[in-house]
């Protein structure tokens, strides 16, 4: 399959209420071209650095979002233009987002990514620590930044009870935060667990390899 009958294969899975962020990471600008030509809008990448070399050649209506853990000294190059950060897990992060953001006088969106997998390598916040930085946010610390919701990546197992199980963690504390703040996005799936994440109440997933086929881990 080339990358169009594989894009139009996603989009067809995919619900009408459900965002598609197309991850193109280690791609070339001119494969992402080919992708917005047939109707794509959101982009994720992992890297500041190679976010910062695809900006200049592509469409400025395309929403970048960073889904990559993100440190704080590199928040300054992506503030003026970025869509969304979905990766952050910490207070000091989200305090140099807004920083930036006040800067280049924009308010930038962002999801707390979430610790829900069991593996050791995940980024993310424990639920405790989103709960208190959501509440920090209602009230006002970080007056440049919306929290607009909650990314998650569950555990690469074949086990789909224990994604399943891992995906409903996060879909709880979505709905807990919904209640004290509307949320608009929660953040999970990628290209192997996909499905079984939007049974569990995803409405915006992150499809990378499914699309754009094998990446070049040599980058």
């Amino acid at each position: 399959m080339d990358i169009k009958e594989n894009y139009n294969a996603i989009k067809n899975q995919l619900p009408a209420e459900v965002q598609l962020v197309a991850v193109s990471k280690t791609h070339p600008a001119e494969t992402v071209q080919e992708v917005y030509d047939l109707g794509q809008k959101v982009f994720g990448e992992n890297k500041v650095q190679e976010l910062m070399e695809k900006y200049p050649l592509l469409p400025k209506d395309i929403q970048w979002h960073l889904i990559g853990h993100l440190q704080t000294n590199k928040v300054k190059y992506i503030a003026p233009f970025i869509d969304t950060i979905q990766s952050v897990d910490s207070e000091k992060l989200l305090i140099e987002i807004s920083k930036e953001a006040g800067k280049n006088n924009r308010t930038i969106k962002v999801l707390l990514q979430v610790k829900i997998a069991a593996e050791e390598t995940k980024f993310g916040l424990e639920i405790a620590e989103a709960k208190t930085l959501f509440q920090q946010y209602i009230d006002g610390k970080f007056p440049n930044v919306e929290i607009t919701g909650l990314m998650g990546m569950a555990t690469f197992t074949d086990d789909k009870e224990q994604v399943k199980r891992e995906f409903l963690i996060l879909k709880r504390l979505f709905d807990e935060l919904n209640q004290l703040k509307t949320l608009e996005t929660l953040s999970m799936g990628m290209s192997d667990d996909f499905p079984a994440a939007i049974e569990c109440g995803a409405n915006s997933v992150r499809v990378g390899s499914a699309i754009f086929g094998r990446r070049d881990y040599s980058k």
